[in-house]
Parts: structure tokens; C-alpha cells; sequence
């Protein structure tokens, strides 16, 4: 697990600081109140590498070029959108992306091969880590929220298909709000939602860019970096980093049990 070094150095010298294997991130002061809750995004619980899988499969040998300018358009839309103040849900954000990626691959994709390739979106699984990570923060009594861009009819079927039913006690689109993360708005949900303060909720975030959102926002934030990228240059780093949720229910664990 990958801690800020500039940040965890600050909080040595003004005597915070915790030790180096029981650190949970980087202890922002005795006062610092526990966590509550969790909010997810989507893809740091659900695998969305079988999109990916069935792109290949119906476009052998140019599946991965479509979906890296896929995913690309899919969230660059959804952020210009926002600043343009011209809202639409996330499948049709997806729908739009899309249909520029093919365009861009020069691919002939068929109302067939367009459906199967959204629709996957609906049927997406959870990574193997997740759900024995779930499963033990719930125990401990977290409370566990999604907040994220997709619809929530995306969330509900991806919930299911999934079999995470049990686990969640929200599955908050960014729909509710008509503005996508990195707005503040977006985050927002999460404290309205569970009624509980910015400082008792912690975000899980997929991208570096949400994980740069969310510590701007104010939230505790750990970035589970499934793709090993590098961290964004956006001047925010998050709390803590891992490459799964294990790492993520860990993290959580010992900032709760960190001594004040």
C-alpha cells in the first residue's frame, strides 16, 4: 500500500504521525472522526474487463484499440457535458461514445453488435477480491454505498447480476444530481444519503481522476489502482493506495483502530 510521503512527513514533524505498518494513510489529527461508511465507485467492485473481452471477440485483432477510445470518450463526454451544462445520462453518454469510437476504428458495427456491447454493461461481474472484502467491512458495521456515473438502472443490473444485493445500502447515481464526478455535487449524494458527516464517510475511487475529486471534495480517500497507473497530476493525492478491496477493508480497519 503506497502512502503519500510529502503528506506523511508533514505529519511526523507535528507528532501524528502513526507508525509506518500500522499507518492507515496518513493521520490528519487526534480529532479525526471515524469511518462510518464507504462510497464505491462502481468499478473498483465490478470488473468491467468482460466489455473488453467481448470487444475483441466481435472485432478480432481491433477490440482493444476500440475500447481505449471507448472508455476514453465515454468519460471525457460526461465531464464536457457537465461544463457545457448539456446533461444526459450516462447510457446515452456511453451510446454516444461509442458510436465516435467506432467511427474512429472505421469498424461497421451492427445494431446487433451495439447491443451485445452495451448490454454487457448490464451483466458485469465483481472482481474475485471483492466480495470477501464486502462481506468483512459490512461485518464490521461499515455501512456500504455506490456512488457513481452510471445510471441507476445500470447499478441496479449490475448489482444483480453481480449478487451483491445484501451488501449495499444505497446505489447512488449521479443521475439524481444532473452532474457527473468530479462535481461536487456528485459527491455530495453520499452525505445526504446516510446522513453522516463528510469525515465519517471514506471514498473508494477506481480512477485517479476521482481519486483527486474526492480529496478535493474532503473526503477520506483510498484509490484502489486495479491498472498500476501512475497518480494523477492534479496536486491532490489520495489517503492511501492498493490494488484491491483486501487492501482497501485493511486501510479502513486500522483507521479505526488507529490510536489518538
Amino acid at each position: 500500500m503506497k502512502i503519500d510521503r510529502r503528506r506523511f512527513v508533514k505529519a511526523a514533524g507535528a507528532g501524528l504521525a502513526l507508525s509506518v505498518l500500522g499507518a492507515p494513510g496518513i493521520a490528519r489529527g487526534a480529532t479525526r472522526a471515524n469511518i462510518k461508511a464507504v462510497a464505491f465507485d462502481a468499478f473498483t467492485v465490478l470488473d468491467p474487463r468482460s466489455v473488453n473481452a467481448l470487444a475483441e471477440k466481435l472485432f478480432p485483432g481491433k477490440g482493444g484499440a476500440l475500447m481505449t477510445t471507448w472508455r476514453a470518450r465515454q468519460f471525457e463526454y460526461s465531464w464536457l457535458r457537465s461544463l457545457m451544462g448539456n446533461y444526459a445520462d450516462f447510457w446515452q453518454v456511453t451510446s454516444d461514445a461509442l458510436t465516435f469510437a467506432a467511427e474512429s476504428a472505421r469498424l461497421d458495427v451492427s445494431a446487433e453488435q451495439r447491443k451485445q456491447l452495451m448490454e454487457a454493461h448490464l451483466q458485469l461481474k465483481a472482481y474475485p477480491d471483492s466480495i470477501d472484502a464486502l462481506r468483512s467491512m459490512k461485518a464490521s458495521g461499515l455501512r456500504l454505498a455506490f456512488l457513481s456515473n452510471f445510471t441507476r438502472a445500470m447499478l441496479d443490473a449490475a448489482v444483480q447480476s453481480a449478487g451483491l444485493e445484501a451488501l449495499f445500502d444505497e446505489a447512488l447515481s449521479t443521475g439524481r444530481v444532473r452532474a457527473y464526478k468530479p462535481d461536487p455535487r456528485a459527491y455530495q449524494m453520499a452525505i445526504e444519503a446516510l446522513h453522516l458527516s463528510k469525515d465519517e464517510i471514506a471514498f473508494s475511487a477506481f480512477g485517479g481522476w476521482d481519486a483527486a475529486g474526492a480529496r478535493s471534495f474532503g473526503y477520506t480517500t483510498f484509490w484502489v489502482n486495479r491498472l498500476g497507473v501512475p497518480q494523477e497530476e492534479l496536486g491532490l493525492a489520495p489517503d492511501a493506495t492498493g490494488s484491491t478491496l483486501t487492501d482497501l477493508a485493511a486501510f479502513v480497519q486500522r483507521w479505526n483502530t488507529r490510536p489518538l
